[in-house]
């Protein structure tokens, strides 16, 4: 079953402008066990268990798991000590979207369904029961799709054709029976959270029975056997903004997987991968090209036409041009993704030199050493050669 298609935002932008290292509080050359030690300092310090009600300790919390999930990533790392925020941007790189807290329990072993990790102890010493379990945000999804290099200097659109999981249509995603309906779990009464003792301390953890989720279905649904999703197929419409790098990452907010119980969907992440041109190698927002000119050409000099993505521009060829000159046409590259102009073409000369010279062109060239002051010998030296002491 397909639905209409739904056309996607464009990817948020980081959330936080701080210097990572600045937040953690660590140089530059930090190594990955101290700044881990040191996200770990600020994530407990700041945590909402220890601070409930305190806003501004929330956003520190964030920042500080914002900054770790970059400088804790030897890629995102390496780009973001090169160029910093905007860096990150140019390729896609957005915070995953993840909770902050499953990025701490992710790190220092959080508790999963079974309980017992570190989230459950954590909570045990710092006020347990601040944190319902509750209905969790859906997974995140990822795709790729690969577009030519014309369409990514122009932007461009493509529909992407997405099996993913839908809330059931027959029991609006609550998976109970219709009729029915989810009772609190008798265990913890609905909290989703069951307390237990371990010596002096009294901890918590998911509740066996609900499995975290406060609520147990007496009757299942028969189409979706309790689970409240179902298989569907979808078409999503994404935007992919012109001058786009390879490898860049979108964020399409809210087209992942549903959540538990009807909480909020993940996210769908489309990684745009742009095909090599015949022509063209590109190099930021420049674009490189080799071009071949004749002999005469370049020692005459010539106006000769250059490809550019947007047809051909004159390039003006000087007397004397050596092999390998590299000459620089502003405004002919890639645009910038932020809109700041475009970059430049930068053309690599190259000389043509003919591979079976007719009679009269070896007599021409004979004549031409013979006025430098060369002995042509065609079977000790190559015509390449002599081209090369010609400009000596």
């Amino acid at each position: 079953m397909k639905s209409k298609g739904s056309k996607a935002r464009c990817p948020d932008l980081m959330a936080s402008t701080r210097d990572y290292y600045e937040i953690l509080g660590v140089g530059r050359g930090v190594a990955e066990p101290e700044l881990k030690k040191a996200y770990r300092k600020l994530a407990l310090k700041y945590h909402p268990d220890r601070n409930e009600g305190d806003e501004s300790a929330a956003e520190s919390f964030k920042e500080a798991a914002e900054a770790y999930e970059v400088l804790g990533d030897a890629e995102k790392r390496r780009i973001y000590d090169q160029f910093g925020h905007d860096g990150l941007k140019g390729r896609g790189f957005q915070s995953s979207g993840a909770d902050a807290r499953d990025i701490f329990e992710s790190i220092f072993g959080g508790g999963g369904g079974g309980g017992g990790g570190l989230g459950d102890l954590f909570e045990g010493f710092f006020g347990g029961g601040a944190r319902s379990a509750g209905p969790r945000q859906g997974s995140h999804l990822r795709v790729s799709v690969r577009i030519p290099l014309s369409e990514a200097a122009a932007g461009t659109t493509r529909t992407i054709t997405l099996n993913r999981n839908e809330h059931c249509e027959t029991c609006s995603g609550s998976g109970a029976k219709t009729g029915t309906k989810p009772e609190a779990c008798s265990t913890c009464g609905g909290r989703g959270r069951v307390n237990r003792s371990q010596g002096f301390f009294m901890m918590q953890s998911a509740c066996p029975d609900c499995r975290g989720q406060g609520q147990i279905i007496r009757h299942p649904c028969g189409d979706c056997r309790g689970q409240g999703l179902s298989p569907q197929s979808r078409e999503i419409t994404v935007r992919i903004p012109r001058g786009i790098q390879s490898g860049s990452q979108l964020r399409l907010a809210g087209e992942g997987e549903p959540g538990d119980l009807n909480a909020p969907r993940g996210d769908l992440f489309c990684v745009v991968e742009i095909e090599e041109h015949e022509i063209f190698h590109r190099e930021g927002d420049n674009l490189l090209c080799d071009l071949a000119v004749s002999f005469p050409q370049a020692v005459l000099g010539a106006e000769v036409d250059v490809p550019t993505l947007n047809g051909a521009a004159t390039l003006k060829v000087p007397a004397g041009t050596q092999p390998g000159r590299v000459f620089r046409l502003r405004g002919q590259g890639m645009p910038s993704v932020y809109g700041h102009g475009n970059g430049d073409m930068l053309v690599s000369v190259t000389v043509d030199v003919p591979r079976k010279p007719t009679a009269r062109q070896k007599e021409l060239l004979t004549e031409l050493a013979e006025l430098g002051g060369e002995t042509p010998q065609p079977q000790k030296r190559s015509l390449v050669d002599k081209v090369k002491d010609l400009f000596d």
